[in-house]
């Protein structure tokens, strides 16, 4: 499947001592990524809250292979692992500046019906947007 590719800079604050990135600022890097990534597509998280559709995050597992550093820029590449139903799951690798695997990670999101807090079907403007 295709991916798309964010660029992001680490800052000071997400580092630790030692100038490496805390775990715990990967969860921010994919949510960055995947969203870019589906406003690329012309989907607005915004826009599907107001249209009564909440992506919740059910489970995320990340995979360190390297540390990733103060001030480098990374790219995160963002792909779909299948053609979504009432969930979404999205499969991610970071990249160093020497083109190096440092982690690989996976979301899922379940789609939630606003009013009656119940999963639901993916949209299928949604399915469209993503070529399903």
């Amino acid at each position: 499947m295709k991916y798309h590719e964010t660029a992001i800079r680490v800052r000071y604050a997400e580092t630790d001592q030692m100038g490496v990135v805390y775990h715990g600022n990967f969860a921010q890097y994919f949510e960055v990524a995947r969203v870019a990534w589906l406003r690329e597509l012309g989907v607005s998280y915004k826009l599907m809250e107001q249209d009564g559709v909440m992506l919740p995050v059910v489970n995320l597992n990340i995979n360190f292979k390297k540390p990733a550093h103060y001030d480098e820029l990374l790219k995160i590449r963002t792909k779909l692992k299948s053609k979504p139903t009432a969930k979404i799951i999205f499969e991610y690798e970071i990249l160093n500046e020497k083109d190096e695997l440092i982690s690989t990670a996976e979301t899922t999101l379940v789609f939630v019906n606003i009013e009656t807090k119940k999963p639901m079907l993916c949209p299928e403007d949604l399915l469209n947007k993503l070529g399903f």
